[in-house]
């Protein structure tokens, strides 16, 4: 876990007021241990990505809850996919044969990974 001072000497770009500001706006939401706020790694890699939409990127502060909320969504998607796959890959090759099928028959095409014949 890493403080406010640490964090914010890290990331050369960023401004302290900035990142009270994304706090209070809870676009990142450090941990709080007696009067001090800490970071996980999560929330220190969370700031250098909002600092790179901002700083980088230009993206307008008012703009960045909706960028942030979508990559979320996008990352809570991509961990859900993998879950799924792990659960599918479990499974006897009937079933798994069974699942190609079907997001065959649903898609229109040759799901990723099946064999065409």
């Amino acid at each position: 876990m890493i403080g406010v001072d640490d964090l914010v000497e890290r990331i050369a770009a960023l401004q302290r007021s900035d990142l009270e500001a994304w706090i209070r706006d809870e676009l990142v939401v450090p941990r709080q241990d007696a009067e001090t706020l800490l970071f996980t790694d999560m929330e220190f890699a969370r700031v250098r990505l909002i600092c790179t939409l901002r700083y980088e990127l230009e993206i307008d502060t008012d703009t960045l809850p909706v960028v942030l909320s979508l990559i979320d969504q996008l990352h809570e998607t991509r961990q859900r996919l993998r879950s799924l796959s792990a659960a599918v890959t479990a499974q006897d090759k009937s079933v798994q044969a069974a699942i190609i099928a079907a997001m065959e028959r649903d898609s229109g095409s040759p799901a990723p990974g099946s064999e065409e014949t």
